[in-house]
């Protein structure tokens, strides 16, 4: 249906036999995006945040702006089994969490992006984009990271970069050898189209490991930054860093950081 704003939108239900759930997505499309062949596509994890964020709102202030270009928004709804389905795909945290992570990356290639190219009848994209939140967030840098040629942009939103193989309280924990998307980066190769978007908020947490004065997801986050930077990406070119001395670990923090994030993805 369409709103005030002139933002269509759906919402539809994929049955999906890799995660043996029925998956709620919601599509929104501005209805000046008459030119598919000039579509890009923007998948975004933990979708179900989108209304509480009012998504809409903020595409509505963009595009009558003229501040971003026509994009596809398909926002995924996260199930019960948000911790298992999200991770890294190959290889689970210490707990055994993102068990299913691979399960979810061949739900996102073999089922949700064929139903998305045949409800609009698009072929192919301008450019194919991932985001999401917090585990969300570290789910869609996986999944990009993993399949570089099918992306050129990330989004991440307070990522849980600390995803380790070893618990922090074991002896035997080190930060450059058991944070598990760090390890990811520093033995892939590099795909020099690729760009990131980090944000972080100072008051995403208060755990500090190291004791340096810093919070974790603070460094976590610039850690895989300096990470990016040996694997070869320009610092101020291909990664965008967005730190929020106020913002928290929520929505509203997300929601606010949103408009940055388009417009330093798809800005006019």
């Amino acid at each position: 249906m369409a709103n005030e704003s002139g933002i269509l939108t759906e919402n539809e239900i994929i049955k999906s036999v890799y995660l043996k759930r029925e998956v709620h997505v919601d599509f929104f499309l501005p209805r000046t995006a008459t030119d598919s062949s000039s579509i890009s596509l923007l998948l975004i994890n933990d979708g179900q945040d989108m209304k509480k964020m009012h998504f809409e709102s903020i595409l509505d202030k963009l595009y009558a702006g003229q501040a971003i270009e026509p994009l596809l928004y398909v926002a995924i709804h996260a199930g019960v089994e948000r911790k298992m389905e999200y991770g890294t795909q190959h290889q689970p945290d210490f707990k055994g969490r993102g068990a299913k992570a691979g399960l979810y990356t061949s739900f996102i290639f073999d089922e949700l992006l064929p139903f998305i190219r045949g409800k609009y009848g698009l072929s192919s994209f301008k450019e194919k984009a991932f985001a999401g939140f917090s585990l969300g967030a570290l789910s869609a840098l996986d999944i990009v990271w993993n399949r570089p040629g099918e992306f050129t942009k990330v989004g991440l939103f307070s990522a849980s970069l600390w995803w380790r193989s070893v618990d922090q309280v074991e002896s035997e924990y080190d930060d450059d050898l058991h944070r598990i998307m760090h390890q990811q980066v520093r033995s892939g190769q590099y795909a020099p189209w690729l760009k990131f978007f980090f944000q972080c908020g100072n008051m995403d947490e208060t755990k500090d490991r190291n004791h340096n004065g810093i919070i974790d997801s603070i460094d976590d986050t610039q850690d895989l930054i300096s990470e990016l930077k040996r694997k070869g990406y320009d610092g101020t070119k291909d990664i965008h860093y967005l730190e929020m001395p106020d913002g928290h670990h929520d929505v509203f923090t997300w929601g606010r950081a949103m408009p940055v994030f388009l417009k330093w993805g798809w800005g006019k």
